[in-house]
Formats: C-alpha cells, sequence, structure tokens
C-alpha cells in the first residue's frame, strides 16, 4: 500500500519540469506508518498584502494564479516565486483526492511547520486555526472529505514580525536582511502530508530510558481508549528482539521493558534499537501499526561538568543557523540535512547548537543515527519578551516542540531564549523563570541553557558569549567574568569583548572563585572569525572584530582561541564556534553558504580536537 500511494502521490504534481516530488522522504521517522500521502508539489497561491482575502471569499477558491512549489517558503528561490518583501497573508490553495481504502479511518492532515499564524479550509469550509510558526501541528479533517472523493485544500497564513508577538530567530524585521539578520520566510516551510489512522490509534509515545537500570519505559497517548485493545511492543537489536511485551492500552499506560546488556548511545557509538508497536482490537485484528526507534543515553550535569552516560563529556560545538541559498529555512533535500551533520564532523566538532531556528525531525533523525550532539533552540529573537501576549504565544510553541522532540536521543540540552537582556522591573524574570519551569516538568531529564549568554534567571548550565580576537584577552575576560559583576540598585553595563551587554543585579554572578563547582561553565558563542583571504570584502559582509587577513592569519587566530578555552577545561566545560558555515552577509563561517570548502579542514578539525589536559 505504501508503494501505491508515493507512487499516486509522484503523480499529481510537477516539479521544475520533471515528475519528482520534493521533500518526499517520510517526515517523522521516529513516529512512522506505512499507508501516506505526501502533499508537497505544485500549489496555487496568492499574496494577500492587505489582508482583505476573507472578504474576497478567498477561502472558497479552486485554485490561484500563482504557483509555488511547496515546501518551500515564498521568499526562496526553490519556491519558484522569490518575493522577498514583507509578506503579511498568503493563501494555498491545491486538490486532495482522499483513497477510497481509507474508508472507515480517521483523515488527519499534518504540516511540520507554517509561519506564522494558519487558517485551514475544506471545500470553503473553516477547519483549524493554530498559532506558532516553528511547531508541527495536526488538524483532523475526517467530518469535511469523504474518502474516494477530491476536495480543496486552501491554506492560509499570515505573519506579523513587526508586531513583537510572534518568535521570529533570524528574520530579518527590517526591509532587507543586515548584519545577522536574514532573509525572512513566511507561510508553509515543512512537508505537508495526509494519512489515515484508526479512530483509536497511537497519537504519541514518550521514551524514559534508564541505563543504571538497564530498562526503558513508555508512556502511550491514545487517540480514544477502546476496552478490549492490546498494544504488543517489540524492541529489536537489528533482527533480533531483545524485548517485547503485549498488554491492555490506554492513554497514559506506560510499558516498562528490560534492555539486557544494554547498547548505550553516543557519537563513538551511536547505537540505536527499532520499536515495532502493533495495537489490535479485541477481535485480534491489527488496527494500527507503527515503527519507531530509540537510544539508551543519560545525560546530566554535575558539579561544573555535563555528563554523558555517567563520565564528564566536553562538548566541541559549532553555531547552526540551518539557512541554505537556495531554501532560506527549508533545506533542500534529506541528503542536504545529512551532509550539514558531516560537514560539521569533518570540522572537528561532535555537535551543535541549533541557533535560533526549530530544526526539522529528520535532522535530529540523521543527528540521532550520526551519533552528533544538539541543543534545541527556540527562534527567540524578535519576541517582546516584556509583552504578556507574547509570553502566551511562546509558552505553547515551545511546549509544543519540547513535546515533538523529547524522544530524539542526539538532543542532549534545551535553549528555550538567546541573548535576552530586560530591566529586572520587568515580566522577564516571571516569563524566564516560567519557561525553565514548564521545560523541566515537561523533560526532567535534561539540562536547560536558559538564556544563552544573556541575563540567567534559572537555569542549569552557565552559558556566556565572547567575541574577543586576541586569546590572551579573551582567557582574560572569561577568567573575570564573575568579578566583572557589579551588584547595587541600578543596571549596571559592562563591556566583553567587542559585544555590550547590560546585566540587572538580578543576574546572579558565576564567578570562579565563589560558585566554582556549582554548574556547568560553557562559552557557548565566540570566535566568528571572517578571514579577508577567504572572503574578500564586499559591501555589507562581516564578521566579530578585525577580519583575519590571511588563511594562515585566521589558522593562528582560531587555534590560539581554542587553546585558550581547552587549557581553561577545568573551568570552561566546552565550547560553541560560530559557526557552520556563511549565511548571507555574515561571512566567518567554517564553510562557504553553499558548503564550499573554504579552509584547509584537516588543519580545522586537528584544531577543534586538540586534546584535553587529562587527556595528553
Amino acid at each position: 500500500m505504501r508503494k501505491i500511494v508515493l507512487a499516486l502521490t509522484a503523480c499529481i504534481c510537477c516539479w521544475a519540469g520533471s515528475w519528482a516530488l520534493p521533500r518526499a522522504e517520510y517526515p517523522r521517522p521516529q513516529f512512522e506508518r506505512a499507508d501516506w500521502l505526501n502533499l508537497n508539489g505544485e500549489w496555487s497561491y496568492t499574496l494577500d498584502l492587505v489582508k482583505t482575502g476573507w472578504e474576497r471569499g478567498l477561502k472558497d477558491s479552486k485554485g490561484f494564479d500563482g504557483k509555488i512549489i511547496v515546501p518551500f517558503a515564498p521568499e526562496s528561490k526553490l519556491s519558484g516565486v522569490e518575493y522577498k518583501e514583507f509578506i503579511p497573508c498568503i493563501w494555498y490553495q491545491r486538490n486532495i483526492t482522499i483513497p477510497a481504502e481509507w474508508d472507515g479511518k480517521d483523515i488527519l492532515l499534518h504540516f511540520g511547520a507554517v509561519y506564522y499564524e494558519s487558517e485551514i479550509y475544506i471545500d470553503g469550509k473553516f477547519v483549524d486555526r493554530h498559532f506558532g510558526g516553528s511547531d508541527s501541528f495536526t488538524v483532523d479533517i475526517t467530518p469535511f472529505v469523504k474518502p474516494g472523493q477530491t476536495h480543496s485544500l486552501v491554506v492560509n497564513a499570515k505573519s506579523d514580525l513587526r508586531s513583537r508577538m510572534q518568535s521570529a530567530g533570524k528574520q530579518s524585521l527590517r526591509h532587507g536582511p543586515f548584519e545577522c539578520m536574514y532573509t525572512r520566510t513566511t507561510g508553509i516551510w515543512q512537508t505537508v502530508w495526509m494519512e489515515a489512522v484508526a479512530p483509536c490509534a497511537i497519537e504519541r509515545v514518550k521514551y524514559i530510558t534508564d541505563i543504571d537500570r538497564n530498562t526503558v519505559s513508555m508512556e502511550f497517548t491514545m487517540r480514544r481508549n477502546v476496552s478490549g485493545n492490546t498494544l504488543t511492543v517489540t524492541v529489536k537489536d537489528g533482527n533480533k528482539t531483545v524485548a517485547s511485551n503485549t498488554a491492555p492500552i490506554a492513554s497514559g499506560s506506560v510499558v516498562s521493558l528490560p534492555i539486557k546488556k544494554a547498547k548505550w548511545w553516543s557519537p563513538e557509538s551511536p547505537f540505536l534499537y527499532d520499536v515495532v508497536f502493533e495495537l489490535k482490537n479485541a477481535a485480534g485484528d491489527v488496527i494500527d501499526r507503527v515503527t519507531s526507534y530509540f537510544g539508551m543515553r543519560k545525560i546530566h550535569t554535575e558539579g561544573n561538568k555535563i555528563y554523558l552516560n555517567n563520565q564528564p563529556y566536553y562538548q566541541r560545538l559549532v553555531l547552526d543557523q540551518g539557512f541554505y541559498p537556495d531554501g532560506i529555512w527549508t533545506a533542500p533535500s534529506d541528503e542536504a540535512l545529512k551532509r550539514d551533520i558531516e560537514l560539521s564532523m569533518a570540522a572537528g566538532f561532535n555537535g551543535a547548537r541549533l541557533h535560533q531556528k526549530v530544526f526539522e525531525e529528520r535532522f535530529y533523525y540523521w543527528a540521532d543515527k550520526l551519533g552528533y550532539l544538539t541543543w534545541g533552540e527556540a527562534p527567540s529573537w524578535g519576541l517582546d519578551a516584556n509583552n504578556v501576549e507574547a509570553a502566551r504565544n511562546f509558552l505553547m510553541e515551545w511546549r509544543n516542540l519540547v513535546v515533538r522532540d523529547i524522544n530524539h536521543p542526539s538532543l542532549v540540552t534545551w535553549t528555550p531564549f538567546n541573548e535576552e537582556f530586560w530591566p529586572d522591573e520587568t515580566q522577564y524574570p516571571r516569563f524566564i523563570t516560567d519557561v525553565y519551569t514548564l521545560t523541566k516538568q515537561l523533560d526532567p531529564s535534561r539540562p536547560i541553557n536558559g538564556v544563552s549568554g544573556g541575563i540567567h534567571i534559572k537555569t542549569d548550565i552557565w552559558t556566556e558569549h565572547h567575541y574577543e580576537q586576541n586569546p590572551e584577552r579573551l582567557r582574560e575576560i572569561i577568567y573575570n567574568d564573575g568579578k566583572m559583576f557589579v551588584r547595587g540598585p541600578e543596571v549596571q553595563a559592562r563591556l566583553r569583548g567587542n559585544v555590550g551587554f547590560n546585566r540587572p543585579v538580578l543576574n546572579d554572578p558565576y564567578t570562579f572563585p565563589t560558585y566554582q563547582g556549582d554548574i556547568p561553565y560553557i562559552l557557548d558563542e565566540f570566535g566568528g572569525i571572517k578571514c579577508m583571504e577567504a572572503n574578500p570584502a564586499k559591501d555589507g559582509a562581516w564578521g566579530y572584530g578585525d577580519a583575519a587577513q590571511t588563511k594562515e592569519d585566521f589558522y593562528k587566530r582560531l587555534e590560539g582561541q581554542v587553546r585558550v578555552l581547552i587549557e581553561m577545561s577545568d573551568k570552561v566545560w566546552g565550547y560553541c564556534y560560530t559557526q557552520l558555515t556563511d549565511v548571507e552577509q555574515e561571512q566567518n563561517g567554517i564553510y562557504y553558504y553553499d558548503r564550499g570548502t573554504k579552509y584547509d579542514m584537516e588543519r580545522v578539525k586537528a584544531i577543534f580536537q586538540m586534546a584535553l589536559p587529562e587527556q595528553k
């Protein structure tokens, strides 16, 4: 059946003049069903720049004049549109045919992500609405469609970046890109797809792996509870079954299985167990089947170090912003997602801080498979953190993101905010505390980096950003971090490197003499070195500090900065280098924006993999 459905899908759209489906892979590999229908490809669209589409009855459309390739945003080249002005509103339309064999099942319409506020209509009838530009969502369209028939699907998306009520990340709030702000993303930017499920199908599963007891527990959420239904869980190592259980099932049920001689997941050995869930009714018929996977691993903080599988683990991370020249926020292919991880590992990194963007589930899948640590982050920039409505918008979207990605073993740290600096008399302390508390309630298993490089109110990791280019000056700044705080009733300003920060008195100082050993300290942004030989000057191009003139100057400066951090590893337990690739006018990547090679990567890799003092 799956092959038939995919074949039908491939025949309904034409992309770039060929019968190929863009982003044809299954979008949710950790929770996969066989029968599904990919809705990517050619849709019709119209821009609604003054938002009069409702008055003009656009929800009833059977097709617009413009053509756009989904899942690429209209600002991108791959969409076929490349409209880069602000887009307050856009309408999409395409026909959907419901397979006749889906009769008797619930029809679910899934959206990987739509920026920012979206409305769904079928045959002109309002179906549902979603707020949030980065979280995935599902709409039950069963009452609006009939198997064997064709219907008109209309999607409306609205965005108001300048309202400061929505998370924008690195989308420019000005007319065009500038400094470290880039081209915007509006509307559909991840895969759209349908599947048919039993009314009582599995909705979600949460894994809790325990390497100290060699067990895995699974907590289930069901779409509906039906007496007499049973669930069989089978855990496999390749073709070998290592654990199995059959029991009655209902929402909230927990299945715990022993995993004898468990193989642990780590970057050095990214082993994944395969899982099959089979839901049966009272008659013994299989009514739902889902394939999945998990990794046995443990991440925790202890003293001033982060531990992976009960051993201190030094993280050598790179800042990855997830932008692409032709797709902007959307990778052109699944292979491109995998390739970015491979490029990072080739440069000597063991993971990435996924910066100011929510990466799609396929990226986490490849990180799980390849053994690549990730820090999940919200696109918090652009949000007015002192506004109650903005905070309310953020809380639900962030909650959805944590729930969506909680099962990925590669994801080891949550970072809800980046570089927020609000006075202590605002709602900011409460907002940050609420997000920390919510995240910890949803996922007590991972450390939280409350506000990367900003005002820490409540956090498990103390993170700082320093772009001082002189290595010895960088050493001095890091060591004197705590001593540079000034306590008092007024907000105090201080300069670090070439970036200005404001620190309210609520920001408890992290001082090595006083707080050393309490929580890990990580420099999760540094470097940002632009090299004139690699990136000749042009208007708007920039990096941090004075540019290195030659590649040799770049290597020497990079080695000096990394050496300082390695030599301070008793105090600074890890780093994140800015950044993996150039992004538009910001030209300080290890690779070019098109992922082309910029430097001698063997030399770069040797620098980033410099041995810790205790390893020598």
